[in-house]
């Protein structure tokens, strides 16, 4: 093997070990550098040699399973797409596409999803966040979404999209990361556990920001004025 191979599986050896320990921990404090090396099967020193630091580990994984997860989010989008040509594709189908893969990985337990919830919790409390600024603030796939929900909805500017789509992100974190909440104010009724209910009563609430609203009845006397 050569010199540049054998550096190549160690640092991937390192991603996966970190993504793995990540995925298990309760907290990410639990996540060492010596824990991630052990499972590595590396030396201690392999961290700051093949990343700098574990900080920068931690968001080279984290950034590997984000892109996976974008990808699938990509790929459902170009689905829809596909499926409903010429025609624009369904406004559920582009939520789906959207705010789906996030919270069907966060119900997952065997899914990598708990690996982006500990870096939004290493950011916040790092005294280097804008290691992770550039995945945390990353908008490059959601903007890609816009040109597809304006074929939907043309009466809409690109303004109302984007405002439209960062209220679907919003849904989608209260989803992910705080169902006890949603499980309390419905008066436990849903199974939040169930990602299929969970996208209908996403896609039944927010597919009506994306509808022309009916038009006003232009008989209609209001109340105020009634005698």
């Amino acid at each position: 093997m050569s010199r540049e191979m054998e550096t190549a599986s160690t640092a991937d050896r390192l991603r996966s070990a970190c993504e793995h320990l990540l995925r298990a921990a309760a907290h990410p404090e639990e996540v060492t550098v010596r824990s991630v090396a052990q499972r590595a099967g590396a030396s201690l020193g392999a961290v700051n040699y093949h990343f700098g630091s574990m900080e920068q580990l931690i968001f080279s994984a984290g950034e590997r399973v984000y892109l996976r997860l974008n990808a699938e989010r990509l790929a459902l989008l170009h689905t829809a797409i596909e499926r409903a040509h010429p025609a624009p594709a369904r406004v559920e189908d582009l939520i789906l596409a959207l705010v789906g893969p996030s919270i069907r990985w966060s119900l997952d337990p065997q899914s990598s999803y708990g690996v982006l919830r500990h870096m939004t919790t290493i950011a916040q409390s790092s005294d280097h966040p804008e290691i992770f600024r550039p995945m945390i603030e990353d908008v490059e796939h959601h903007l890609q979404f816009i040109p597809h929900f304006r074929k939907v909805a043309p009466w809409l500017s690109e303004v109302e999209i984007g405002f439209r789509i960062s209220c679907l992100l919003g849904v989608r974190t209260q989803m992910t990361r705080n169902r006890r909440r949603t499980d309390e104010l419905t008066g436990h009724k849903l199974d939040l556990a169930d990602a299929n209910v969970v996208l209908a009563e996403v896609v039944s609430a927010t597919a009506p920001m994306f509808k022309l609203p009916p038009a006003p009845d232009s008989y209609s006397v209001p109340n105020s004025s009634r005698h």
